[in-house]
């Protein structure tokens, strides 16, 4: 079986680790893999080592007729049996190069929202009939998409998997921020983009206990917009806010306390996994994939999306215990080993592959 994945890697290695990880999988399982994507991404020469052959292209442009026409030479020439496209450029350019060709087109889409069957450029992407699936990484995403237009038989949940052996690394130490040692330090880790909820978070902290002390640490591009909802904290919370970090993984290792109040459109977040990974006890709002990552009172604490007392009362009665913490801790690691394990994600994806190859 000969497969083209379409993907971009011009991001950390631990961004893309998770898929560049399933295209090696998969060419230990015996597929001929063909990548395109940039030749000078971190991980281009270890899926290389594989055995898999990169293509040092990745489209640039949403529509651009000499990226199908190069995906289209390629098509024809390699005469591949599946092509696989993981972002809206590669869709877009993939979809009309794949036009009269017998390969079997896969889409992968990460999160809610944003396909609606009322617009007609949806057509060009995941709402195409040329696509024969479309892989969710996470069933609130195969439920959004089936609401929107997309036939139940044509999407897939298959969860983005993970290896508790990628994150060996220490923890970072968070005494660069004038942390002490032992203070209970509450992490989130996103772009600061509104459906996140950030605001969220600081009125819950506004709302804790005076013998609920903690550290907020707010790691990602563009925190520094809620600088001014931190002014009127109570005296027992600190927040910091360091910008985007490489060793994001890292300094949510350091903490006690994962966090992500987002309020809509969220799929299978990779902040959170990587939390759980490192036994950090997750508190997560109810939308989107969270709810099938975390399970409240097992794995985490889940509360409703929007709701700022709900998750104070969430984050003051683990910064208030320490057992509760080590104990959902160590299931959400447990979770993550054994429901989003990247062989689990290799096995399925393999199984869709051989299921559209015949």
């Amino acid at each position: 079986m000969h497969v083209t994945c379409i993907s971009s890697h011009r991001d950390s290695e631990t961004a893309v680790r998770p898929e560049a990880e399933l295209f090696i999988g998969l060419a230990r399982a015996g597929v001929s893999m063909t990548v395109m994507t940039q030749a000078d991404s971190v991980y281009a020469g270890r899926m290389a080592q594989a055995g898999i052959r990169i293509i040092d292209f990745a489209p640039q442009k949403k529509l651009s007729l000499a990226a199908v026409r190069f995906i289209r030479r390629h098509l024809k020439h390699e005469r591949c049996d599946i092509l696989h496209l993981f972002n809206n450029r590669a869709i877009a350019n993939g979809l009309l190069a794949a036009t009269g060709l017998p390969v079997r087109v896969v889409t992968y889409r990460g999160q809610t929202g944003n396909v609606n069957r009322l617009n007609p450029l949806a057509r060009l992407t995941h709402l195409s009939p040329r696509i024969d699936r479309i892989v969710c990484v996470a069933e609130a995403v195969r439920r959004d998409l089936v609401a929107n237009g997309v036939p139940p038989d044509r999407a897939v949940t298959i969860y983005k998997g993970h290896d508790l052996a990628w994150y060996e690394a220490p923890p970072a130490d968070l005494a660069e921020f004038g942390i002490a040692e032992g203070a209970c330090v509450i992490g989130l880790v996103a772009n600061a983009r509104p459906r996140k909820g950030i605001p969220v978070l600081l009125e819950a902290a506004r709302q804790l206990p005076a013998e609920a002390p903690c550290e907020i640490l707010l790691v990602g591009s563009g925190m520094e917009r809620y600088a001014g909802l931190t002014a009127d904290l109570p005296a027992q919370v600190r927040v910091h806010m360091p910008g985007f970090r490489r060793d994001a993984d890292r300094l949510i290792a350091a903490c006690q306390v994962a966090v992500l109040p987002a309020l809509r459109r969220e799929g299978l977040p990779k902040s959170v996994i990587e939390a759980m990974v490192h036994g950090i006890v997750p508190v997560v709002s109810d939308t989107g994939g969270n709810v099938e990552l975390v399970e409240n009172e097992v794995s985490g604490l889940v509360v409703p999306s929007g709701d700022a007392a709900a998750l104070a009362a969430a984050l003051a009665r683990l910064i208030a215990d320490p057992a509760l913490r080590a104990r959902l801790g160590a299931a959400a690691r447990t979770r993550i080993a054994t429901q989003f394990s990247l062989a689990q994600t290799v096995a399925r994806t393999l199984a869709v592959y051989r299921e559209l190859a015949g």
